[in-house]
């Protein structure tokens, strides 16, 4: 493995439920936090409208993965997953997550190519207070999907406090990936970068706002060629994670590119042999 060191955050029990908080919050929203994407409030939301224009989406075959309730909206983990074929002629293209009451909609932007072998990101997001999350696919046949999923935020995560950009371990990356793999099975990627992602909301000592700086983009090439890109905006945690997949047809290497706002960048190699 590739620097096995690296923490893997799973979405756990304690997550979904948080203890006897969530059980007493579930109870007080009458369950509305278990409701997926017919109803829940996308086709009013202007950016989705915006994304998606005459289409029409359906509403099945796209998931998002959070907990009922957080008490910490600083650091959410989030799964989203499309059940959709990932073949040369017909593959999930790109995945847009949006937060309805962050002060920016826009979380995420994924982008995928068949070479990922699935359709799906796990990651954290900052979450401002209690919302839904909003996920929108679309295939390379122009077919899109849509979910959604309610969630209840008890402590705001946009203004959070964490270290500066100018900490030491600034920009340090960490990937965990199996050096070997089976040909055309998806093999599992994890990475993580040292970043505080400052949101540009928060005041510095001298009370004016801290500037925005955050990792922009991520990108992931095999060989040469192009797996899995991310384009970044502030609602995604500090320290950005992003576990998702590739398919080798061969053995080959891996090769990851971080880039901040301000255009500086951080890279790693991993190698896969194939079997």
């Amino acid at each position: 493995m590739t620097d096995a060191r690296i923490e893997i955050p799973r979405l756990s029990r304690r997550h979904v439920l948080q203890g006897g908080t969530a059980v007493l919050a579930l109870a007080a929203l009458g369950g509305r936090a278990f409701a997926q994407a017919n109803n829940n409030g996308w086709e009013r939301f202007e950016p989705v409208r915006k994304l998606i224009g005459e289409t029409k989406p359906l509403t099945n075959g796209l998931s998002i993965e959070l907990p009922l309730v957080s008490e910490d909206g600083s650091s959410v983990p989030l799964v989203v997953r499309a059940e959709r074929p990932m073949a040369e002629g017909d593959y999930v293209r790109s995945i847009h997550l949006f937060a309805t009451r962050n002060p920016s909609p826009e979380i995420a932007e994924f982008e995928f190519t068949p070479r990922a072998g699935r359709a799906q990101v796990e990651t954290r997001v900052r979450l401002n207070e209690s919302q839904t999350v909003i996920a929108v696919a679309r295939t390379n046949k122009d077919a899109v999907l849509v979910a959604a999923r309610e969630i209840r935020i008890t402590q705001s995560g946009c203004l959070a406090r964490t270290d500066t950009y100018e900490s030491a371990n600034a920009m340090q990356t960490r990937v965990r990936v199996a050096e070997k793999a089976q040909s055309g099975s998806p093999v599992e990627v994890l990475t993580l970068i040292n970043h505080p992602m400052e949101t540009g909301l928060r005041e510095g000592a001298d009370g004016k706002l801290l500037p925005q700086r955050i990792i922009r983009a991520f990108e992931v090439t095999f060989d040469g060629q192009p797996v899995f890109k991310a384009t970044l905006h502030r609602s995604i945690a500090a320290n950005p994670y992003l576990r998702f997949f590739v398919v080798p047809a061969a053995s080959g290497t891996l090769a990851f590119t971080w880039t901040e706002d301000t255009g500086r960048t951080a890279e790693h190699k991993a190698n896969i042999a194939v079997g």
